[in-house]
């Protein structure tokens, strides 16, 4: 089996536009989450979320582009870009057809199909743009990457709702650890903040009115975020040989399924996917030192993730270290895993853990170290990233400092 390390990421989110300056951002503890500024915006319950600000699509592409480009795509390039001049990859000859594209999204180009549709409903027009359909696809970003970039190996788009990224970066790891490919771009990317993307969510009833604060008591809900993140995974020897620099080392990947309740996640079904990545890296629980959490700041979620880590790691969860940066940037659904990944290559390389914001009230249920609202400097070797989705689909990668 090969080795799978990262020698790339790029990211934007409501934290910053950016991979380094969203880690700043994390190690400062500091929250994007506020006022939403679009569209029919008052029509809703739910006016908070982790929109990206300060955002202008025409200085970074030309017309043409922005008329292919849905706003999730549109991030997906950003945080590509930032991620192949890290990493200093360049796909050509055999490369580039031992190399592929896989990314994460759930809504895909909702944004495009909000547009569209008020434009059909309710201005009564009998005519779209002819670049809808290609604009809002699932696979519209993963398309859009491979053609930038010269990318001719295996790609695609992955949407198990919240789960999507990380089943992407798996999917991805898979590919290179057993050969099929040499480099993978992989990661996920999500714009679901307009008014039909938040007024279908404010329909489940899961959305918080002020703020995210996962793992505390007084938590009242989640709430949406944007952006993406991506990585270049590439194979060990491969990076080595053109003397890449080597970020972290992906080391176990495990995915389940619930088979159990459309949205109520399940607490066997995590902790299988939990212990299915240790498995899968060889490490004992007693070796991990970190775990980014799916931490959605909903009572369900965080009291079933809690109890699967505990059921997993035993006694060893008393030294083990859990966040959500959820909390700071929002719910990504699709690109959330992504976005995560870079907290647990901050953990390995810098030795610095994002904290989980917003924690004002201890809960028996969640009786973890949260490391609550302010970053910590610790050393740890190995770290997970958890991400458990409606549907019952789990997902969870394992990565160690190298």
């Amino acid at each position: 089996m090969k080795r799978v390390v990262i020698t790339g990421q790029g990211a934007i989110n409501s934290l910053g536009h950016t991979a380094v300056a969203t880690m700043e951002a994390m190690r400062e503890g500091r929250c994007g989450i506020g006022a939403l500024h679009f569209r029919d915006v008052e029509r809703l319950s739910i006016k908070i979320g982790g929109q990206v600000t300060n955002f202008d699509p025409e200085s970074l592409f030309n017309r043409q582009q922005i008329a292919l480009y849905d706003r999730y795509t549109q991030f997906t390039l950003i945080a590509t870009k930032e991620a192949m001049e890290q990493s200093g990859i360049i796909f050509d000859g055999e490369l580039a057809h031992r190399s592929g594209v896989i990314l994460g999204t759930a809504g895909g180009g909702m944004n495009t199909q909000d547009e569209n549709y008020r434009s059909v409903y309710e201005e009564g027009k009998n005519r779209v743009h002819p670049f809808v359909v290609p604009k809002l696809m699932n696979n519209a970003a993963t398309s859009h990457v491979s053609i930038e970039y010269n990318i001719m190996g295996p790609s695609f788009t992955v949407a198990t709702a919240c789960a999507s990224s990380n089943h992407a970066m798996g999917q991805a790891f898979n590919m290179i650890r057993c050969g099929m490919a040499d480099a993978m771009l992989t990661g996920g990317s999500e714009s679901m903040l307009c008014f039909g993307g938040v007024k279908a969510w404010e329909g489940l009833r899961v959305m918080s009115r002020d703020a995210c604060r996962p793992f505390s008591a007084n938590r009242n809900g989640m709430v949406q975020g944007e952006g993406a993140a991506v990585f270049v995974f590439e194979e060990y020897e491969h990076a080595r040989a053109r003397g890449a620099e080597i970020l972290a080392e992906v080391v176990g990947f495990a995915m389940t399924s619930d088979a159990s309740d459309i949205v109520m996640p399940s607490k066997h079904g995590a902790a299988r996917a939990i212990s299915g990545a240790l498995k899968d890296a060889k490490l004992a629980p007693s070796q991990v030192g970190y775990i980014n959490a799916h931490g959605t700041g909903t009572a369900a979620n965080d009291k079933t993730e809690c109890a699967a880590v505990s059921a997993v790691f035993g006694t060893a969860a008393d030294d083990l270290m859990i966040s959500s940066t959820k909390s700071m940037h929002g719910h990504l659904i699709g690109g959330t895993g992504a976005v995560e990944l870079l907290a647990c290559v901050m953990a390995l390389r810098d030795g610095i853990i994002a904290p989980t914001i917003g924690y004002e009230q201890e809960d028996p249920e969640c009786a973890l170290d949260v490391v609550p609202n302010v970053a910590r400097e610790a050393d740890v070797d190995h770290v997970l990233s958890n991400a458990f989705a409606f549907g019952g689909l789990n997902a969870v990668l394992a990565l160690k400092r190298i």
